[in-house]
């Protein structure tokens, strides 16, 4: 076919003032082909296209096609804003023998002014075409977060300047608008089908749905396997946070928030709601401790905002939990002198004489914001819960730090499924800054702020990030002066410039010490509520020469061997535990003897079967006679194997 289409002809034509015309004839192999040949031409000239009338044939098949200005037609009514004023310009088109199209009428003549500028023709709907590589690379940006003025910007870096983007921006949140309604359809059956792809890489993902009567999804919870193994370690203590609401039906998002032994955020589960009534948050707890398997291991402590429905609800699922408010976001002018009264008190009496000091210094005497705040004190401040773990979270901060952290992942008014995705791309990011902080802890080196043994064995025993927050501990021993009230038992611990304190601060502390028991109790219980040595401890063990920090101020959560958690039965093997000591010859080498049958019997299913039934007939023959198990031991094909394997060891 040597057929050459119509802008291939005017390219080869002779000279002209345009760079495509319309000549009567000109022939095209699709109506496609006419319309970008047209609106290359009415672009030169200053208008836009549209497709207007057509006719169909005795075949029902299109026979004529009209190509007219984008002003053409009659307004639908009086008094509008729109651009139609019966313009006559239009390329009539007609079908040829060959299947094509070939021009039978042009009419030139236009009845409004023509757009002279580049800026003024980019606004002609038939100028705004956006092609579908730029179209995948907004989606991708748009699902990613980036606002329109930025994936405007970013598109200008590719087609060299602002300047040349062949659309406007108006064009571009058009299109936007377009990409949004699209994922919206059938948005529960693609969080389904997201659902099903998380479930395909993560066997132990697990999400719930609770229903209304309307069969609408009220509830949708779900938790990662990863999440799982982290609740095992650090789920006694969470925050809980339904502030965030950035999606397309405005529903509430709630995140379960703990923190690792980094002082990482780690987030153990999210949960979209449909409204935060009591019923509703109960379902919620209730669910992800069957998700997470917490069944029957509650957090000891959990942090919300002043919502009374989940204050109801964490009574009734968590009745052993400590229930505790978030600080007082900073919509108070006070904050500064607010939060060192929050954060520096030890004592119930010393808080209240505070609050009324700092009351009465900012003449707030008559706020009944703050007398209501105060009534429920026991709920939120420090002094009232100073012996609580709370592993340093004494407000939500952390899942309003995933939230903030979310809301750079989730664009505005997303639908489920995109939700849904984007959650797991902030769970991996978190998950490399975890990793990230685990190779600091084994590879890289440490700078000792004092120089001393005890600092030397923290090194060895808590993570890098934790080690930090001992250094910074123990360099506060610098500000603080030791007096010995009763000999290895009783010592006073007092700040050496009272003078730079509050006058309500606290700065003279008790520690009582049991050396028997390895017991070292302040009264400021900053290890009961944080899990770290406070500076009044290590002054005292360093005044008693200690090397080593005692096992009994050392918290397993904080240490490097988080995980290494066995069930109860093989507690005794754990490294923490140290080397389980035997009580006979016998004892040892039988322990070792077992564990080389449990590593040969691990490397396939028939060994595996070969060893049970071993190990049972031997349990079994113990009870009836000894004379018979040795027999079986030493006479066994098992007792083979394990003396190649110890001759091939040596």
């Amino acid at each position: 076919d040597n057929r050459v289409g119509g802008v291939g002809q005017e390219i080869r034509g002779e000279e002209k003032r345009f760079v495509v015309y319309p000549e009567i004839g000109t022939k095209f192999d699709s109506l496609d082909d006419a319309y970008n040949f047209y609106n290359l031409y009415s672009w030169e000239i200053g208008f836009g296209v549209r497709y207007s009338k057509c006719r169909l044939n005795v075949h029902r098949q299109k026979c004529m096609q009209e190509i007219a200005c984008g002003c053409a037609g009659k307004p639908v009514k009086d008094n509008t804003r729109t651009i139609r004023c019966a313009c006559p310009a239009l390329i009539r088109l007609l079908r040829s023998d060959d299947r094509g199209w070939y021009i039978c009428e042009h009419r030139e003549a236009h009845n409004h002014p023509l757009s002279s500028t580049c800026g003024e023709k980019l606004h002609w709907q038939s100028h705004r075409h956006i092609d579908r590589y730029t179209k995948e690379l907004v989606k991708q940006l748009r699902e990613n977060n980036v606002s329109l003025g930025k994936v405007y910007s970013i598109i200008g870096s590719f087609f060299g300047s602002m300047e040349k983007i062949p659309f406007t921006k108006r064009s571009l949140k058009t299109l936007c608008g377009k990409i949004s309604r699209e994922q919206s359809e059938r948005d529960a059956v693609k969080t389904m089908d997201v659902f099903s792809k998380m479930l395909e890489a993560d066997p132990d993902f697990k999400y719930s749905v609770q229903v209304d009567d309307d069969s609408r999804i009220k509830t949708l919870m779900w938790t990662l396997g990863r999440s799982m193994d982290q609740y095992i370690c650090f789920g006694d203590v969470l925050t809980f946070d339904t502030t965030y609401r950035t999606n397309l039906y405005d529903m509430p998002f709630g995140l379960f928030v703990g923190v690792n032994n980094h002082f990482q955020s780690i987030i153990l589960g999210g949960v979209l709601m449909r409204d935060e009534r009591v019923e509703s948050f109960k379902w919620v707890f209730t669910e992800f401790m069957r998700m997470i398997g917490g069944k029957d291991r509650h957090p000891q402590t959990i942090l919300t905002d002043q919502a009374r429905a989940m204050e109801l609800a964490i009574a009734d699922v968590f009745p052993c939990t400590t229930h505790m408010w978030c600080k007082w976001h900073r919509v108070l002018d006070f904050w500064t002198y607010f939060h060192r009264v929050v954060d520096m008190i030890c004592r119930e009496e010393d808080f209240e004489k505070s609050w009324t000091d700092m009351i009465g210094k900012h003449r707030l005497e008559k706020q009944p914001y703050l007398t209501q705040i105060f009534e429920v004190r026991r709920k939120w401040a420090k002094p009232y819960f100073r012996d609580v773990f709370c592993a340093k979270m004494s407000s939500t901060q952390c899942s309003e730090s995933a939230n903030h952290v979310l809301k750079t992942y989730v664009p505005p008014g997303c639908p489920m499924h995109l939700f849904v995705e984007q959650y797991e791309k902030l769970q991996f990011d978190r998950t490399s800054e975890e990793c990230y902080q685990e190779k600091r802890t084994s590879l890289s080196g440490i700078v000792l702020r004092a120089n001393l043994p005890i600092e030397r064995h923290a090194s060895t025993v808590y993570t890098r990030t934790m080690f930090e927050q001992f250094g910074l501990s123990l360099f506060e021993l610098g500000n603080y002066l030791l007096q010995e009230v009763e000999a290895r038992k009783l010592y006073r611990v007092s700040h050496v410039n009272t003078s730079s304190c509050e006058r309500w601060c606290q700065s003279v502390f008790n520690v009582s010490v049991n050396e028997a028991d390895e017991q070292f109790n302040c009264e400021c219980c900053f290890f009961q509520h944080a899990g770290m040595p406070c500076s009044h401890q290590l002054k005292v063990l360093n005044h008693l020469a200690y090397m080593e920090i005692p096992r009994s101020l050392i918290l397993k959560r904080c240490t490097r061997d988080t995980r290494d958690i066995l069930p109860p039965h093989l507690r005794m093997y754990q490294r923490d535990h140290g080397r389980p000591r035997a009580e006979t010859y016998r004892h040892s080498n039988l322990s070792l003897t077992a564990l080389e049958i449990v590593k040969m019997g691990d490397c396939d299913a028939e060994a595996y079967e070969m060893a049970m039934t071993e190990m049972v007939k031997i349990c079994v023959g113990t009870t009836s006679s000894p004379n018979l198990v040795r027999e079986k031991m030493f006479s066994s094909d098992m007792s083979c194997k394990i003396k190649c394997n110890h001759e091939v060891k040596t």
